[in-house]
């Protein structure tokens, strides 16, 4: 197994484009060291892209925010402006691991892991976010809920790194929220999670909406009815149990030893419902 620490995206690229093997990025760790030692993954090489230093920058720009493919999630749920627009982004990113793990994981490296529980990718998917991603033919932008394939795949090509995920700007009275169940307090895995993304006009009525879900499909679920059923109303009880029940009829989850399906199904619409009181509360509805 080789490693390599390259100081360049366009270096990176180089070298996951040249590997005939197996060739894994590493951005913090947390995932692709785990499955290391289970065995699950035997890279021939391992390519770190933390020492890139523009892959660690928050920057505002005309059409939104960008955030570093490299940046840990610790200094992520830190950034004022990330906190200030997009407070579900923050909370799905700060809720993975321990503070020793915060340390090291990164939003780009829980998408890339493409698991259906993914905290970081709900709120993203919500949000109408999108990956920057140059390989060795350049570089292309991909709507983050089209990045995973399914559990543990992705539609990235081969020599292909996420550099960047870009927010949109975000216009005035709108607010998002992240929520999710686990069966232990905290440092555990979505049994169910989700996202809600409003923009109220001047007097409280919701104009755009978006409902992600977690963990109850292969993939997260963008779910454009349940979105519909908030639109044109202020969250009262009618639309949120029409939302609910858009959000229900979606899911496509299976049974575990961690929740049955019947239960994820139920929970989602709970958690959306829930995630679009919150929402709609910090976006300044009454």
């Amino acid at each position: 197994m080789r490693y390599e620490a390259p100081a360049t995206v366009s270096a990176a690229v180089s070298l996951l484009a040249k590997e005939k093997g197996q060739a894994f990025v590493m951005a913090g760790g947390t995932d692709l060291l785990v499955k290391m030692k289970s065995g699950l993954v035997e890279p021939d090489l391992i390519v770190d892209i933390k020492r890139i230093k523009p892959l660690h920058e928050v920057k505002k720009t005309a059409s939104g925010i960008t955030i570093g493919a490299a940046l840990c999630n610790a200094a992520l749920g830190e950034n004022a402006l990330l906190r200030k627009f997009w407070p579900g982004v923050v909370e799905g990113a700060t809720l993975i691991g321990s503070k020793q793990v915060q340390g090291r994981c990164t939003m780009a490296g829980n998408l890339c892991n493409a698991s259906p529980a993914g905290d970081a990718v709900p709120a993203l998917v919500a949000a109408g976010a999108k990956a920057v991603i140059q390989g060795p033919k350049g570089k292309r932008k991909l709507a983050i809920r089209d990045v995973p394939a399914g559990p543990g795949r992705t539609n990235l090509k081969k020599g292909e790194i996420i550099t960047s995920i870009e927010l949109p700007k975000r216009e005035a009275r709108s607010a998002d929220a992240y929520l999710r169940f686990i069966p232990r307090t905290e440092m555990d895995i979505a049994v169910v999670s989700a996202a809600v993304n409003l923009t109220l006009d001047a007097k409280g009525v919701v104009r755009k909406a978006a409902v992600a879900l977690g963990a109850v499909a292969p993939t997260v679920l963008d779910v454009p009815a349940a979105a519909r059923a908030l639109v044109g109303t202020k969250l009262d009880d009618a639309a949120l149990e029409k939302m609910a029940a858009a959000a229900r009829a979606a899911c496509r989850p299976i049974d575990d030893k961690r929740g049955t399906a019947a239960f994820r199904t139920q929970v989602a619409g709970v958690l959306a419902q829930r995630a679009a009181r919150t929402a709609y509360a910090r976006a300044g509805g009454k």
